[in-house]
């Protein structure tokens, strides 16, 4: 039977946890919710413990350093009982109810990777930075190129995978660059599909707490050869 658990890996974001996961439990999608903490140094703990409490379906991770966003995503890997997986950011850029309807693709397509794309349809998009675009864009279809493989958005956060997949690939990046590696891994595997929903999108400044940065785009680029022509 189908089912759906959320990894929401955060770091720093007391003002914005709350009302981010409160989003996520009002979409009414996921079976378990796994909030992980990147060791925060602000209240962000007792804000995601609190979100616990009384509650049978969120529980509290702590990766064990601070390593970014790819390691709070492995800590939750372990945990996880359900057919399938989402990652969730807990900024506010993303809206939870387009989650909605990537996991009605996910149920009829239950070995296929379901991204929610910022770049096709006409959903509503704010953009802070336009070099952001220009750069996201780039990379996806450098990664569309080397892969042979169209992806429109290859740094978006939602990713729905199936967990048959996802507990095999030994995931091992530790930053932002995980957003690659499990594009590049999934298309290494068996007859492989990604299906792209367009998502909303609501992007924050870097005063406001946004943390991905031109090193990180490098970063990408770098990653996209590695796990093309080096790594199996």
């Amino acid at each position: 039977m189908y089912s759906l658990d959320v990894i929401v890996p955060f770091y720093n974001e007391e003002k914005l946890l709350g009302e981010s996961v409160t989003n996520l439990i009002e979409a009414n999608i996921h079976d378990k919710i796994y909030l992980v903490n990147n060791n925060s140094s602000d209240n962000s703990k007792e804000v995601a413990q609190l979100l616990t409490r009384g509650r049978e379906d969120i529980f509290y991770l702590e990766a064990n350093e601070s390593m970014g966003k790819g390691a709070g995503i492995q800590t939750a890997i372990e945990y996880l009982e359900s057919t399938h997986t989402i990652i969730h950011d807990a900024d506010l850029e993303y809206f939870p109810e387009d989650i909605k309807v990537m996991k009605e693709f996910s149920k009829k397509n239950e070995n296929s990777l379901v991204l929610g794309s910022r770049f096709i349809g006409d959903k509503e998009r704010i953009n802070k930075y336009r070099r952001t675009i220009f750069a996201n864009r780039f990379l996806s279809s450098f990664f569309s190129f080397i892969y042979g493989y169209s992806v429109s958005d290859i740094a978006t956060c939602y990713k729905l995978i199936p967990n048959k997949y996802f507990k095999k690939m030994n995931l091992s990046e530790n930053g932002f660059s995980i957003e690659i590696e499990i594009i590049a891994k999934y298309l290494k595997m068996n007859t492989p599909q990604i299906i792209e929903v367009p998502i909303r999108y609501k992007g924050r400044t870097f005063e406001e707490g946004k943390k991905i940065h031109l090193l990180d785009g490098i970063q990408y680029i770098v990653k996209i050869l590695y796990y093309k022509f080096l790594r199996l």
